[in-house]
């Protein structure tokens, strides 16, 4: 489909949650809010609960809150504390010891969580599932080499090699929960639908598209305990219908697009927050495609293309400007990455050089949203005056990420592509890696010494030559052309005056066990 969106249309879901706001006032049904519960808008349903092949955040929230790690994440912080492991030591670069704490028992009559599901959790990674395929999250674990269990208890994590984002990457995140061995076995593939867990909250329900419902869980025996009995997930995937609602008193927490903050923020009772974050949103070719293989005509689509006009107009001129791949919070920030203004004679010239002097047809694909619609309309105008003609392809969104799988993505043109970030550099890198082409590696590019890069930097743990490692990285993508960095966006999120939410500093994930009652 073509698209025709103007700024104004983009920018119109103010107007509407002013609207609610002034209409709205407190809804008498949820004027004595509950205290013991808490309902949340996430943006989708549920889709994966086996830790090894969650969907993404929605999924790995709710699985942090029913299955315990070794180690997790602590609230607000990229910072871990000890969990399901009563003592846990670096040994040295690659051997890790754990202990873990005695009494902690799974849901559903599993028994007492022993070292031996350790070992199997971690190990499941290395394998292929029934189906001969690797786990989604395979790579987090491709440091390990076995886990040795020296008592019911006890253990060690032997690594192939040093692997300093293990903690950040793989032990306090999703692919270092624990799951029962015997949970495994018996539910075969209703493992993924079915949480099993030891961790402060049981899954009381889930009604597909209506509702999950996560509950304290009685027999819980370890050190993180949670505030409300009871939190609701609602999926809602509309951010103005969210947003309507959150106005309307229906849900207590949900994130909002930063251009809304002020009017939300006059709701009664309501506090808007906002937090930088850690995302890769940008454009790009398949520089397999003529005459992208051309780079000569990928620098002309990067002076082509205002990047400050698409801030300004598909985000209000509320989002930081990206130059590189990682953000600022992040090691290995290239804080000296070149900024490419406009330059349509510039351009030009490299188009006319190139044997592109009249321009040429090609085709954008993106997500179907409004902000993305916006800034594909704003790349399409930019492009028109170099004589390149765009096309825009707008994808519901399982289409669009099923480009992911089977090398659907060899016929992809120009893409608009965003990736949610994580707290290692390693994490952002990997997805611009060779063996990522016909995956998640849209632009096809390919670069040995890049490839030895991110290996080098999975492997180094002397901080500051990992942060020069991956800064080395970042030069030879600028270096390509291939990638035109848009933004590394901004997460803003509506909450009760009363409630304090749990969200990591990455936006994206929530820790259910650390929403509480806000202090005066």
């Amino acid at each position: 489909m073509t698209l025709n969106i103007t700024r104004r249309q983009a920018l119109l879901g103010g107007a509407s949650i002013a609207a609610a706001v002034a209409l709205g006032g407190v809804h008498p049904a949820f004027a004595a809010a509950d205290r013991t519960k808490i309902v949340v808008r996430v943006d989708k349903d549920l889709v994966n609960l086996d830790p090894a092949n969650r969907s993404g955040p929605v999924d790995l929230n709710v699985i942090w809150s029913v299955q315990q790690g070794l180690i997790s994440f602590k609230p607000e912080s990229t910072e871990w504390e000890l969990d399901a492991a009563e003592e846990l030591v670096q040994v040295n670069d690659k051997e890790i010891r754990f202990k873990l704490r005695p009494g902690l028992t799974f849901t559903g009559g599993y028994g007492e969580l022993t070292a031996e599901d350790v070992k199997f959790s971690f190990e499941r990674f290395l394998h292929p599932d029934a189906e001969g395929k690797p786990v989604t999250y395979a790579k987090d674990w491709a440091a390990l080499d076995h886990v040795e269990v020296t008592g019911p208890l006890e253990g060690r994590i032997l690594l192939k090699t040093p692997a300093p984002a293990l903690y950040s990457i793989a032990l306090a995140d999703g692919s270092g929960r624990i799951v029962s061995k015997k949970a495994f076995e018996k539910l075969g593939k209703d493992f993924a639908t079915t949480l099993i867990g030891s961790g402060p909250y049981i899954l009381k329900e889930w009604t597909p598209r209506e509702q999950f419902v996560l509950e304290i869980n009685p027999d819980y025996k370890g050190p993180i305990k949670p505030h409300f009995q009871q939190i609701v997930g609602k999926p809602i995937s509309e951010q103005r219908t969210a947003e309507i609602a959150f106005s309307s008193n229906e849900i207590d927490f949900t994130a909002i697009d930063p251009e809304n903050g002020k009017a939300l923020s006059q709701t009664p009772d309501a506090s808007v927050t906002q937090v930088p974050a850690i995302d890769y949103v940008w454009f790009g070719p398949n520089i397999e495609k003529a005459p992208f293989d051309d780079v000569r005509v990928r620098k002309a689509l990067r002076l082509a293309v205002d990047i400050d006009g698409i801030l300004q107009g598909a985000y209000a001129g509320l989002y930081p400007r990206a130059n590189s791949l990682l953000a600022p919070q992040l090691l290995g920030y290239w804080k000296d990455a070149p900024v490419y203004q406009r330059d349509i004679e510039a351009a030009k010239t490299l188009l006319e050089e190139a044997g592109h002097a009249d321009g040429f047809k090609t085709k954008l694909t993106i997500e179907a949203n409004a902000r993305y619609e916006a800034i594909a309309q704003i790349i399409q105008a930019n492009l028109a005056d170099v004589g390149i003609e765009v096309e825009i392809e707008a994808l519901e969104s399982a289409a669009y990420w099923a480009l992911g799988d089977n090398n659907a993505s060899k016929d992809l043109e120009l893409s608009l592509i965003k990736y949610n970030g994580k707290f290692d550099p390693s994490f952002q890198t990997q997805w611009f890696t060779s063996e990522q082409v016909g995956q998640w590696n849209w632009q096809r590019w390919q670069n040995a010494d890049f490839d030895a890069l991110h290996a080098k930097g999975a492997t180094t743990v002397d901080p500051e030559e990992r942060a020069r490692i991956y800064v080395e990285a970042q030069k030879l993508l600028d270096e390509s052309a291939a990638f035109i960095w848009i933004t590394h966006n901004v997460n803003a999120f509506a909450s009760r005056k009363w409630l304090k939410p749990g969200v990591l500093p990455n936006g994206n994930n929530w820790l259910y066990t650390a929403f509480s009652e806000a202090t005066a």
